[in-house]
């Protein structure tokens, strides 16, 4: 299972090529898919620019599992793993905005990325209970590992990352040029095939 983690996580940036491709060939899109689906990737890209501007370059990583930081500010005080939420969100959206092969492939990425992501935290979390122990325990406890809480979980005198929107959008800048690229593409294959 280490091994299959381990293959997930370095390759992570490359495994939704495939669904692009297939998006792209079989876009079906209409004006309200096109809103509806850029509007849920636009939430998945912002929960992920709100969580790497606490966690910083650390997400970028492609070697092996690690961390400086138990994080439990920002959004990592409602989920365990935003960065990944907002992954299936805007996967999610962008096959919402295509409309290709409706539902299937959407239902076939969901649950690609469902196993891909069981995986790496799994790999993850086995890295933070043997670091931080208790404080992780109860973090485990206290915040879901996919599916929001409405209240911040916080715990006095945990050192925490200082937030910065900078390094966020600096180190968010691959995937923001990805989401600009692929929400681009899908609008002007759509805009195209209509002329």
């Amino acid at each position: 299972m280490a091994n299959i983690a381990s293959k997930f996580f370095k390759y992570r940036s490359y495994t939704p090529i495939p669904f692009l491709l297939i998006m792209f060939l079989y876009e079906d899109a209409n004006i309200w898919s096109l809103i509806a689906g850029f509007l849920i990737a636009l939430v998945g890209e912002s929960i992920r620019l709100w969580g790497v501007s606490w966690a910083g370059s650390e997400t970028r990583t492609t070697g092996t599992v690690g961390g400086t930081f138990l994080i439990i500010s920002g959004p990592f005080g409602h989920v365990r793993n935003p960065l990944y939420v907002g992954n299936i969100l805007m996967y999610f959206g962008m096959g919402i905005m295509s409309m290709a092969l409706f539902p299937y492939l959407q239902i076939i990425a969901l649950f690609f990325f469902f196993i891909q992501y069981h995986y790496i935290v799994t790999e993850e979390e086995q890295y933070l209970r043997k670091t931080y122990g208790k404080e992780y325990e109860a973090y485990v406890k206290n915040v879901p590992r996919f599916l929001p809480r409405l209240t911040s979980y916080k715990v006095e005198g945990l050192e925490q990352p200082s937030f910065s929107l900078k390094e966020g959008l600096k180190s968010e800048t691959r995937t923001l040029q990805a989401f600009t690229f692929v929400s681009v593409t899908i609008f002007l294959i759509w805009f195209i095939r209509r002329l």
